[in-house]
C-alpha cells in the first residue's frame, strides 16, 4: 500500500457519541450456556498468551507454552465434546530474548503455535529507529512468525504523518515473512482523532494487525478505541479490499469482558473477523477466568484453587 494523507486530513470523531456506545456495549446482555461456552472456546483460540516481565526466565516461558498448548483442562474439553478440535491459544508472547525459549518448548511439544515477539522498543518506542529494527530482526531470526511492534508516540502527537509511515513501513520490511501487529498506544495518542489517524496510517504502511495498547500504559484497552479502531479498519477495507486483524489488549481479565470484545468485533466488522488470522486478545491473567467458567459451565460448581493448572 502506499501513503494517501486525504483519508486523514478531514478526519473527526464525535467523542461523545462514541463514548455513548461503549457505555451501551457494557450493558448488553451476556450469553447463557452452551452459546456461552462455545463464545468462551473462541476466545481461548483467539488469546496472545503473554508474559512481559522483566523477571521472565526459561522456566516460566515453559510453562506458558504448556498452558498454550493445553489452555483448557482436558476432561471439560471432552464434556463439550470439543477434545478432538485442537483447542490452543492463538499464540505466546514473550519479549525477544525470551523467543528461543518459546520456539524449542513449543517445538519439542510437536506443536504450531506460533510465538509473537514485541520488539521496537518496547513499550516507549523511544529507541533510535536502526535499534528497533535490529531488535525485529533478531526477533524473527530466533524463530518469531509474529511481531508485536509499537510506534512512536511522538510522531503522532506532533503531527508527523510521514514520518510514521515511513517508521512502520521500514518496521514492515525488517519483519521479512513474520506477521506485524503495530501497537498504537491509543492512552498516549491524545484524542481518538488521533487514534483513528494512527490506525490508518498503520495500515497504509502494511501492517497485518493494529492493537490498542502495549499493557504498560496508564490506560490500556477500553471501548471507545476499540470502536474507533474497529471503524478506521472497515473504512481501510472498503477502500482497498485488505482486511487488517485487530488486537485489544491489556486490562482485559475477566471471561465477560472477552466475550463483549468478540460481540463488539461482530457488530462492527461482521463474522469473518472472529478469527484467529483476524482478531486476538492480548493478555496474560484472562485465561484462568475462562477456565474457571467452563468449569462451573460444565460441573455446576466453582472451581477450587487447586482444581485448575496455572498458566
Amino acid at each position: 500500500s502506499h501513503l494517501e494523507l486525504g483519508w486523514i486530513s478531514k478526519v473527526h470523531v464525535n467523542r461523545p457519541a462514541v463514548v455513548r456506545h461503549a457505555e451501551q456495549i457494557k450493558k448488553w446482555r451476556t450469553v447463557k450456556g452452551n452459546w456461552q461456552a462455545a463464545w468462551l472456546l473462541k476466545a481461548v483460540t483467539c488469546i496472545d498468551l503473554t508474559t512481559l516481565s522483566g523477571d521472565d526466565t526459561p522456566s516460566n516461558v515453559h510453562r506458558l507454552c504448556f498452558k498454550a498448548k493445553h489452555p483448557i483442562r482436558e476432561d471439560l474439553l471432552k464434556a463439550l465434546d470439543m477434545h478432538d478440535k485442537g483447542i490452543t491459544v492463538g499464540a505466546v508472547c514473550v519479549y525477544p530474548a525470551r523467543v528461543p525459549d518459546a520456539v524449542n518448548t513449543l517445538k519439542a511439544a510437536g506443536c504450531n503455535i506460533p510465538v509473537a515477539s514485541v520488539a521496537a522498543g518496547f513499550p516507549s518506542g523511544q529507541t533510535p529507529l536502526e535499534t528497533k529494527l535490529a531488535e525485529i530482526k533478531l526477533a524473527v531470526e530466533y524463530g518469531a512468525r509474529e511481531i508485536d511492534i509499537v510506534i512512536s508516540r511522538s510522531l503522532v502527537l506532533t503531527g508527523q504523518w510521514k514520518g510514521l509511515y515511513e517508521e512502520i513501513r521500514q518496521c514492515r520490511e525488517a519483519c521479512g515473512e513474520a506477521h506485524m501487529k503495530t501497537i498504537l498506544a491509543t492512552g498516549e495518542l491524545g484524542s481518538l482523532a488521533n487514534v483513528y489517524k494512527a490506525s490508518m496510517i498503520a495500515m497504509m504502511a502494511g501492517s497485518d494487525f493494529i492493537k490498542t495498547s502495549t499493557g504498560k500504559e496508564v490506560e490500556n484497552a477500553t471501548f471507545p478505541v476499540g470502536v474507533v479502531m474497529m471503524r478506521a479498519i472497515r473504512e481501510f477495507y472498503w477502500q482497498t479490499g485488505n482486511k487488517v486483524g485487530f488486537k485489544p489488549a491489556g486490562g482485559i481479565r475477566t471471561a465477560k469482558e472477552a466475550i463483549t470484545w468478540l460481540m463488539l468485533v461482530k457488530e462492527e466488522l461482521g463474522v469473518q473477523w472472529l478469527t484467529p488470522e483476524l482478531f486476538r486478545l492480548g493478555a496474560s491473567s484472562l485465561l484462568e477466568d475462562i477456565e474457571k467458567q467452563i468449569f462451573y459451565h460444565v460441573t455446576g460448581s466453582y472451581a477450587l484453587q487447586h482444581d485448575l493448572a496455572m498458566a
